[in-house]
């Protein structure tokens, strides 16, 4: 049973909401053990293919770390797999989307910035006010948000800890797309049924295959895509056979979770 988050599933999606409204949906250490027990059932259920995660109400995301917990005499630190079990998890190839809808200040930003897509409702805000508290960035948006952005636009964000709205995030390229105030969850779950239509192998060697490439050259990227994980594992599952089946059979795909391409639909 969680207490600082709840934790539903709808179909092949898993939606972990934030739920701490009265603190902005700030997160202090009980909260970051909750989102990373969440986060490893969602890696490790077959049956789950995209995480969303929002938070609760209509004016924050996540105002980052609970500095109130901290001021009372308590350590805020996050977990081995960074805050919100997130930031660190570097190994998670299923898609995780950001339903903003609202304030995403500090390390609320950069769960965001861990994200693979942004839905920001109007009123989202963005920053990384970290320097004007003398803190940094460190779980990920000194790092992230310079890659995600053009780095003069990232510097003066970082620098400043000046907030943008969601349509200068959109038009700096750090948020996907812009939904009405309130609907910020329910176009992620668009967003989510999309992704649901295409097999979540490829989903996953995809998204693998992207990231391992920002890193190196498209040379090198090119000759390691191969090797990857959620590669291999595409390879050797269901749905490589069956997508060019249903293609030809003019008919939806049934794609499978799991690894195994002997393992037949049921």
């Amino acid at each position: 049973m969680t207490q600082f988050i709840v934790v539903e599933k709808e179909s092949h999606a898993t939606i972990i909401t934030l739920n701490r409204p009265e603190v902005f949906n700030a997160l202090h250490p009980p909260a970051h053990m909750e989102l990373e027990s969440a986060f490893d059932e969602f890696a490790a259920d077959p049956d789950q293919w995209i995480a969303i995660i929002t938070g609760a109400g209509e004016r924050a995301f996540c105002a980052g770390n609970d500095l109130k917990y901290t001021a009372a005499g308590n350590k805020l630190e996050a977990g081995p797999r960074g805050f919100a079990g997130l930031t660190a998890r570097f190994d998670l190839t299923k898609p995780v989307i950001a339903a903003v809808n609202g304030l995403a200040m500090g390390g609320g930003f950069e769960i965001a910035l861990a994200c693979d897509l942004v839905i920001a409702s109007a009123n989202a805000e963005f920053a990384l006010p970290e320097p004007r508290v003398g803190l940094v960035a460190l779980t990920g948006g000194v790092h992230r948000l310079p890659k995600q952005i053009p780095l003069k636009q990232a510097m003066g964000m970082m620098l400043t800890g000046h907030r943008v709205s969601a349509q200068r995030g959109l038009e700096m390229g750090f948020v996907t797309e812009i939904a009405p105030v309130g609907q910020a969850l329910s176009a992620a779950k668009r967003w989510a049924a999309e992704i649901s239509e295409c097999s979540p192998m490829a989903v996953r060697a995809t998204k693998e295959a992207i990231y391992h490439g920002l890193d190196v050259s498209v040379a090198e990227a090119w000759a390691d895509q191969l090797d990857q994980v959620a590669m291999k594992a595409l390879f050797s599952s269901w749905d490589i056979q069956e997508g060019p089946r249903a293609f030809a059979e003019k008919r939806k795909p049934r794609w499978l979770s799991n690894r195994n391409g002997l393992h037949h639909h049921q």
